[in-house]
């Protein structure tokens, strides 16, 4: 499938754009800003845009209030559209958010509930119960998502509720022809629901990609033909800046060899996951490690180990941004793109990387590791690729058997002997054998 070979790029659409943080009402086609970066995304070799919620909401996107609509501070459906038709053109998916598991209380059926109460035809599409009351004073209690209520809670078990989603992601797919769904909190989202998801998409485009959002928990949950084929690969995140920061790469090979390695027992081997180095919820990879030198080759890790690498927007040139600082540090406004070395260096993983069965495919195994070194091979089908990364202020040579007397490095387009495995300071180098 097509997103077997592809790299994502996030953007969360409300901060890129610049919209008000509070839905003013007020039309404004600033989606349109996403076709000026085409030629930027072509050039990064991306091949797939992963939109953060674009759907009418009050705030941020995730309390959604209409799933019909695109919010107006983005502008209107047409608008959305004639992005996603240029994106098209230009050889780009198209994948959304799925924020399926709440709403935002203006969502319509949630104002009616608290209207008309007890004789709303919608109560049932909440979890609700009229014998208490809200931190709102609805005169009711509800359900909202792990104790924001803000978010209210949607019973997926409703079959009204479920008919009225998937119309709506009829319509996605229809209208603006989306190649595929983000979940939203899909750790926690209804599995049955899910499954019948997967089944209606499926059903429309059989090469619909559906991932899910996972924190925690484990990922053959979800990940299965009945379901979906991807979710955020989050047990590696964290084990990326880790070991820089720690200056310790036992973390991340020990987490990659244990998740994705040969052995039968390795809890992931085969499962493409999303990989990343930072997104919408966590610090920006510029700032959370130690070391500046070290962003190009956390990137490198990213593009060489298992599964699909996303590019968070903005973060392909280092910018900042911190967690404990809110959403809005982490989802900035971009007056315009740019490029420097991290740029670059992406923009050429990616293409190497969309390039290779190994990359895409192949199976994971480490060759050589210190604490600031890591030298793991990808191989599929003949193609082997060996991923050397130094994190060290200093040269290095890493003595490992490569079962080969010379490689081609995927970077320089050079040959290269197996005789002196040299690496220089803070480099990323892959040889294809």
């Amino acid at each position: 499938m097509w997103f077997n070979e592809s790299v994502i790029y996030q953007i969360y659409p409300l901060g890129f754009c610049g919209a008000p943080e509070i839905n003013d009402g007020k039309e404004m086609p600033r989606i349109l800003k996403v076709k000026d970066i085409i030629p930027h995304l072509k050039k990064l070799n991306v091949n797939a845009v992963y939109f953060c919620p674009v759907f009418e909401s009050s705030t941020h996107g995730y309390d959604t209030a209409d799933f019909s609509k695109i919010d107006v501070r983005l502008g209107s459906n047409d608008d959305f559209k004639n992005v996603c038709d240029d994106l098209h053109e230009n050889g780009i998916k198209v994948i959304l958010d799925g924020v399926f598991n709440h709403v935002g209380r203006d969502f319509f059926a949630f104002r009616d509930v608290r209207e008309k109460k007890w004789d709303s035809p919608y109560k049932n599409w909440f979890y609700i119960s009229f014998d208490g009351n809200s931190q709102y004073n609805d005169g009711f209690w509800y359900e909202g998502w792990e104790g924001h209520f803000e978010l209210v809670k949607l019973n997926l078990d409703n079959p009204d509720v479920k008919n009225y989603l998937l119309e709506n992601v009829g319509r996605w797919i229809d209208e603006f022809k989306i190649d595929g769904l983000r979940l939203d909190v899909a750790y926690m989202l209804n599995r049955n629901f899910m499954g019948e998801l997967s089944h209606f998409c499926k059903g429309k485009r059989e090469d619909f990609f559906l991932a899910g959002e996972m924190i925690h928990g484990n990922y053959k949950d979800i990940i299965n033909p009945d379901m979906l084929d991807s979710a955020t690969n989050y047990e590696c995140y964290k084990g990326i800046y880790s070991s820089f920061n720690s200056m310790n790469m036992f973390e991340i090979g020990h987490s990659l060899r244990n998740r994705f390695g040969r052995e039968d027992w390795c809890m992931y081997r085969g499962l493409k996951l999303i990989g990343f180095v930072d997104n919408h919820d966590v610090s920006r990879i510029a700032s959370i490690l130690t070391n500046k030198n070290h962003i190009i080759p956390a990137y490198g890790i990213l593009f060489g180990m298992p599964g699909m690498p996303c590019i968070y927007y903005g973060s392909e040139w280092g910018i900042e941004g911190r967690k404990e600082d809110g959403d809005k540090a982490l989802r900035p406004y971009i007056e315009s793109v740019q490029s420097n070395e991290i740029t670059e260096f992406i923009s050429r993983a990616s293409k190497i990387r969309k390039e290779s069965k190994a990359l895409c495919y192949g199976s994971f195994d480490i060759l050589h590791m210190t604490n600031r070194q890591i030298v793991f091979e990808r191989e599929c089908d003949g193609e082997r690729v060996i991923v050397m990364i130094n994190a060290d202020e200093n040269e290095y040579t890493a003595f490992f058997d490569a079962k080969a007397e010379s490689a081609t490095d995927l970077f320089t387009g050079e040959k290269v002997n197996f005789g002196s495995n040299k690496m220089e300071p803070y480099s990323v180098r892959f040889l294809r054998v």
